[in-house]
């Protein structure tokens, strides 16, 4: 279950990256919303199966309360799954 976390960490981390720095300054700065549409959902899924995969793996991982809410709140800050990664499940 780690690993499939580790993979849903990255994925979601680069789409939080790609919506951020890349489709966001499109839409507003060219007027073309197309790629923030493109890159929202497959991001909001991958957001939400972290969350919840951080939660099933917590037990696992011998995480108390607090480092599941570093773990979750990593997941809105950018690069913040990366620091998780090298942090925690290295």
């Amino acid at each position: 279950m780690k690993n499939i976390f580790r993979i849903v960490s990255f994925l979601e981390g680069v789409s939080y990256i790609l919506l951020l720095f890349i489709a966001t300054p499109i839409k507003y700065m060219l007027d073309n919303p197309e790629y923030v549409k493109m890159l929202g959902k497959p991001h909001g899924i991958l957001f939400m199966l972290y969350i919840v995969l951080a939660i099933v793996i917590k037990k696992e991982m011998n995480w108390n309360n607090k480092t599941l809410g570093v773990v979750m709140l990593c997941s809105i800050i950018p690069f913040g799954t990366f620091y998780v990664d090298k942090k925690y499940l290295r």
